[in-house]
């Protein structure tokens, strides 16, 4: 998400670095930016817009004579970003305390409509509203079945007809009279008709629903791999229903981000949450400011800490904190540990999240975390109970047992072991510092190669003066090496017979 566009924006200012700052090389970063922008797919008019006015603040006497001048300029590309997506945008859905809140969803075929209603019910009835979902989507008898798969799965009622004996609007009316006549639901998702493309018969559908229902809020879920079509989208829904704002889906795949960048200025319709995976857990609120701060490479550690708070177990994690200040955090600790991690999401999201080390999780290609991860983690149950909670025990023959339970190398065993215990000393002095420090720390131990050697396998070891070893040139040196000295051996055979 957005990759492209942060490495666009990291190459402007470093072109605006070099040398005396001046407004011709302003005006040249300010190009490189315009044509990232245009790259991913941001809207041409919006692009236009935003490279004026951060250039008019750009070459201002404030920052032209500023001690840092590149910071001023970051600064206003990120103010400009946020109120771009849409400043502060209110994330509520103005649920009502009393009675039945209705939300309609529409979209397009295909934009993931009917897995975002059960997102959104998920989410709703974590934070304690009792949601109903309403199959309205009668042109796909498969969209029906899709909604009772999956409120199955969050335990969320569902509430379905025969669509060859009803309609869409008589759906949704039965619908709230079943939310009412249970007693305890609270609010009621209308999954509303989609379509491959927008037709006077959809439109003319979801205006009567809207009519008829008169739902509280009307919300688009928008594909943002389509980039600038999921915006056009947007702006003929908003004209025919009065949109109270959008979900972009997708966010978490190769997309070049131009639908979030532009939908808020193309419509005037804020962008309230984003789907981040498959998982019906992945829906986020959205925060133009925390956006903003990914894309300039800062990362979102107020996202990252209250998924935290929601999916961590506080009481083991006082536990843990309370063991490595005193320096007896274990290999079982660490392994429950993992498993917490595991709930935020892939461990290259996570460390887009944390500041400084967005970069670093696109470092080596080669290097799958996740797989990492699960190659610590089979080391570790291949030990005993004591061997975990001793791991200074660990002798050879403990090292050739565990390995032969994971298949790996005792020396991989050991190697897991050096950096374990490297790690639960940092961690040890980090218990006493300030989230800036441990943020710090954090950063230098990754660049170290991880907490636990991430990708220990594939890292190559420096030379001091050569660089890193080519290792297909390596190979190649000694095969010929082999080859001279088979040859040499020959000649001294024939020489001595």
């Amino acid at each position: 998400m957005f990759d492209g566009f942060s490495d666009g924006l990291n190459k402007a200012f470093a072109f605006i670095d070099r040398g005396k700052l001046t407004e011709s090389n302003i005006r040249e970063g300010m190009r490189q930016v315009k044509q990232s922008m245009l790259e991913a797919d941001v809207n041409y008019d919006v692009t236009q817009d935003f490279i004026a006015k951060v250039t008019e603040k750009a070459v201002g006497d404030k920052v032209l004579k500023s001690l840092k001048p590149s910071e001023h300029i970051v600064g206003i590309v990120y103010e400009e970003l946020t109120a771009l997506m849409g400043g502060k945008v209110d994330s509520s859905l103005h649920l009502k305390t009393e009675g039945i809140t209705i939300l309609m969803m529409c979209g397009l075929q295909g934009s993931g409509k009917t897995t975002t209603c059960g997102k959104l019910a998920r989410m709703l009835k974590e934070e304690g509203w009792n949601p109903m979902l309403v199959a309205a989507d009668l042109q796909r008898p498969a969209a029906i079945e899709q909604l009772r798969q999956v409120g199955g799965q969050i335990d969320v009622p569902v509430y379905t007809e025969d669509p060859a004996k009803s309609s869409p609007v008589q759906v949704c009316k039965n619908g709230l009279k079943a939310a009412k006549k249970a007693g305890d639901i609270k609010v009621l998702i209308l999954d509303t008709a989609g379509r491959l493309h927008i037709d006077d018969e959809l439109m003319g559908e979801l205006e009567l629903i809207d009519k008829k229902l008169q739902p509280d809020q009307a919300l688009l879920v928008c594909d943002a791999m389509t980039g600038q079509d999921a915006v056009n989208s947007a702006k003929v829904f908003n004209e025919a229903l009065e949109l109270d704002g959008v979900i972009l889906t997708k966010l978490d795949g190769d997309t070049r981000g131009g639908a979030a960048l532009s939908v808020k200025a193309v419509t005037g319709v804020p962008i309230k949450y984003i789907g981040v995976g498959e998982k019906l857990d992945a829906l986020e609120e959205f925060h133009p400011d925390r956006m903003a701060q990914r894309i300039l490479g800062g990362g979102d550690m107020a996202t990252l800490l209250e998924k935290a708070q929601r999916e961590f177990d506080a009481d083991e994690m006082l536990v843990q904190q309370e063991k490595m200040s005193k320096g007896e955090f274990t290999l079982a600790d660490f392994r429950s540990q993992m498993s917490q991690i595991k709930k935020l999401g892939s461990m290259r999201s996570i460390m887009k999240m944390i500041p400084g080390m967005g970069g670093m999780a696109d470092l080596d290609p080669d290097v799958d975390p996740e797989a990492e991860m699960k190659r610590v983690e089979g080391i570790i149950d291949s030990m005993t109970p004591f061997e975990r909670k001793h791991p200074d025990k660990i002798d050879r023959n403990r090292r050739n047992r565990i390995a032969k339970g994971c298949g790996q190398d005792p020396s991989d065993i050991n190697n897991m072991l050096k950096q374990f215990n490297s790690m639960a000393s940092m961690m040890k002095n980090m218990s006493g510092m300030g989230v800036k420090d441990r943020m710090k720390a954090m950063k230098e131990m990754t660049q170290d190669g991880g907490p636990m050697g991430a990708g220990s396998k594939g890292r190559e070891k420096q030379r001091s003066k050569r660089g890193p070893l080519d290792s297909a040139a390596a190979k190649e040196k000694k095969k010929k090496q082999r080859k001279v000295a088979s040859k040499a051996r020959k000649k001294n055979k024939k020489k001595r017979n």
